[in-house]
């Protein structure tokens, strides 16, 4: 055993790879914030966009026989306007030979631009009722509909029975309906009209009441005379004929330019013009009517401007409408633009989510049908790699402040049933790790072992020194937290019989696997890395030598320029530059490590976000290569898109599928939407299952999936976000030391 150590004398200062760690902190705050605001904005639209679709909560209809004992008679037996002044409630009939047309439920993109075409081709003025959320998603046809000199009155924001709810969300309702309006239009309005309201004498206790507050609050409420039930699209003929009222009387008349299909409604509604106007009836708005009555209350005998009796086509603003100013005028053009980025966003991503759905499943499929031809493969008896390789390999085991791991991974390698030589890469360690390994290698009678000292200069460059001090051209790599099986690196050297092979992946096991992170991990590992592996194998294009257990040829090494410090992924880097330079790079499974994974989240965020972030600077490190000729053009043709596929994009977007899942249980239908993310679960578990029966695991594991789904995969997405903003923004991150506690041992005592 040998040893090479550093100058001694002086006050240590802080390593390399200490100053890079309090940088990285400091840096890196920022941009998960940043992750987080871009998951809270994605989160906010998709609410904001259900929101506007569909009813949340309280979405009751009407009762039917129900009490009208408080509401006054004058109410019940008035006319379809009421009106409250000095606290008194009082009804405006329509006047003789008068139509106030009235429209619910839109503004519709299809319809609503008809009905506006017709109304202006007859110079016929109607009155709007909308709903707040179509409003904020089509504000264009609201403000054509204005000005045009139509009048607009709330249907409340979406669409509910406020009879049901609380003083809190009727408030809600009228509030974000004239915020609407005002960013839609520049208006407010006095006007309402209640969702499934009729005629007054449908008033009943409990909808009484909320027509008081509003009227307290200066809304005029405005109900039906005479009903078209265009809704239940009885037939044009039937459409007029239900809207045309008894002899001369005037009427509050209501039809639809939304909520369904209106054809029959969009050609009724020109004949139902031109009907009325032979029969003598003028047309006019509601504020028309209320200012007339008050006109010929007071014997004054003109009839009030905004009304537009007759409809002379003129734009302006109607009586009931108020100009918005200030705060008011200011939130509803936010409301606007934020309902413009939804209506964009959402459909956009729901194309992401149907292309990140085909691309899920295809790697399912892909998985299990590679997986099981590798392990056929692998498994005939004729199959062979060629001649047991027997000749004695160097283990290089680089490590920084490994005094809790590294007599454990020496007691494994001393097991070792293949000659080898050990080479401990001290790199700077202040832990006393080199001491440690020195007694022991003494202890354990290896006299195999050197311990080789460095100034801490970070990883790669102590794999480097590793290779230059090797005797042998094979050299095998572990990390200062890994123990080997005793057959483990027999196993790991066997592909080297074929000479075409110049690196071998093993077959990394989580250790610390009975806590719930541990078991997290332990289930990625077998599922998502060592299946993905065999895939690639078969593929010949294995992205990725994992860090705690890969050989090389040393040739093959010095040939790529060794373990580059240009990426955070030294292993993937150095696994594609072998495929670019013609080496075969292959998996065994049969060559089993076990490593201590994270046992903290904050841990665990730090490593796979030094992955993910190292993985897109190799991808990116590499990019030529999907130009190149020969085997470099091969690997960056097929093996670089499916990396970037399924390591990248396809898990950036894959929250689209938890977050349409959340989405679709709240505002679309729960139980479908429950049994759509069952079936996902269900096809991973499958793969999960047979991922585990390859590597005769434990399948009680498998128990902790549903909760990895719900709250360890959503992490893994923030990490990977994460990276993704740190690579956008052009941030550098160094290699970083996790903290280990030395608890996985040798792998006899693993279950």
């Amino acid at each position: 055993m040998t040893t090479t150590t550093p100058s001694r004398g002086r006050r240590r200062a802080p390593t390399r790879m200490e100053r890079a760690a309090g940088k990285a902190a400091a840096l890196q705050k920022p941009r998960v914030i940043l992750a987080l605001l871009l998951l809270l904005g994605l989160t906010s639209v998709m609410l904001l966009d259900g929101y506007l679709r569909a009813e949340v909560g309280g979405d009751e209809r009407v009762r039917e026989g129900a009490s009208s004992s408080k509401v006054p008679d004058k109410i019940i037996n008035g006319g379809p306007i009421i009106s409250f002044r000095g606290g008194q409630a009082t009804t405006t009939s329509v006047p003789a030979k008068t139509i106030a047309l009235t429209f619910d439920d839109g503004p519709n993109p299809t319809y609503t631009p008809q009905v506006l075409k017709i109304l202006e081709k007859y110079d016929v003025p109607a009155t709007f009722f909308v709903v707040g959320s179509m409003v904020s998603r089509y504000p264009g046809i609201v403000k054509d509909m204005v000005d045009q000199g139509n009048e607009v009155g709330i249907h409340t924001f979406t669409h509910v029975d406020l009879s049901y709810q609380s003083d809190a969300r009727i408030r809600r309702e009228m509030t974000q309906t004239q915020l609407a309006l005002a960013g839609a239009a520049g208006i407010t309005t006095t006007l309402f009209r209640a969702p499934y309201s009729s005629e007054t004498d449908a008033i009943d206790n409990y909808s009484w009441p909320v027509y008081e507050k509003l009227g307290e609050e200066g809304y005029t409420s405005v109900f039906v005379d005479t009903d078209s039930d265009d809704w239940k699209k009885p037939g044009v003929s039937k459409i007029v004929q239900w809207a045309t009222p008894s002899g001369t009387s005037g009427a509050s008349v209501l039809m639809h330019d939304a909520g369904g299909d209106r054809e029959q409604t969009i050609e009724a509604l020109p004949k139902y013009i031109e009907k009325m106007r032979a029969k003598g009836y003028t047309f006019t708005t509601i504020s028309g009517v209320v200012e007339a009555q008050n006109a010929a209350a007071q014997n004054a005998g003109a009839q009030f401007p905004g009304g537009n009796q007759n409809g002379d086509g003129a734009a302006r603003l109607q009586a009931a409408h108020r100009e918005a100013t200030g705060t008011t005028l200011y939130e509803g053009k936010a409301l606007v633009a934020a309902v413009a980025v939804a209506e964009y966003t959402v459909p956009t991503l729901s194309v992401g989510l149907a292309v990140v759905g085909v691309a899920v499943m295809g790697r399912f499929g892909m998985m299990l049908i590679l997986a099981r031809r590798h392990y056929r493969q692998r498994n005939k008896r004729r199959f062979s790699w060629g001649p047991t390789v027997t000749r004695p390999v160097s283990v290089i085991v680089p490590a920084y402040n490994e005094k809790e791991c590294i007599a454990n991974t020496l007691e494994s390698l001393a097991r070792s049933t293949h000659p080898i030589e050990v080479i401990v890469v001290d790199d700077g360690s202040t832990d006393g790790t080199s001491e440690i390994a020195r007694e022991a290698a003494h202890r354990l009678g290896m006299t195999n072992v050197r311990v080789i000292r460095q100034e801490n200069a970070g990883k790669p460059a102590a794999l480097n020194n590793g290779v230059r001090s090797a005797s042998h051209d094979i050299v095998v790599m572990m990390d200062g937290d890994t123990v080997f099986e005793p057959d483990t690196v027999r196993q790991l050297v066997q592909p080297f019989a074929n000479e075409e092979v110049g690196a071998v992946a093993g077959n990394a096991k989580v250790g610390n696997r009975n806590t719930v992170i541990g078991a997290w991990q332990h289930i990625e590992y077998v599922m998502g890395f060592n299946l993905d592996r065999r895939m690639y194998d078969l593929l010949r294009c294995m992205p990725t030598i994992p860090g705690a257990i890969g050989a090389f040829r040393r040739e093959a090494v010095l040939q790529v320029g060794g373990m580059s410090e240009d990426t955070l992924a030294e292993d993937t880097d150095i696994t594609i530059a072998m495929h670019r330079a013609g080496w075969r790079v292959v998996y065994q499974e049969h060559a089993r490590a076990w490593t201590e994974a994270p046992g903290s989240l904050k841990q665990l965020w730090s490593q796979r976000y030094r992955w993910s972030y190292g993985t897109m600077q190799a991808l990116w490190k590499h990019r030529k290569s999907l130009t190149d000729k020969g085997p470099s053009g091969r690997f960056g043709r097929v093996g670089m898109p499916l990396v970037a596929i399924f390591q990248i994009v396809t898990p950036v977007f894959a929250p689209l599928i938890d977050v349409f899942t959340a989405y679709s249980m709240i505002f679309v239908d729960f139980r479908a939407a429950l049994y759509a993310w069952l079936a996902v679960l269900g096809i991973q578990l499958v793969c999960a299952a047979y991922a585990f029966r390859l590597d005769k695991e434990k399948y009680r594991y498998l128990l902790m999936m549903p909760l990895q789904q719900l709250a360890y995969r959503q992490m893994m997405y923030l990490v990977l976000i994460h990276s993704c903003i740190t690579a956008l923004t052009g941030g550098r991150l160094r290699w970083q030391k996790l903290k280990r506690t030395g608890e996985v041992g040798t792998p006899a005592g693993v279950g």
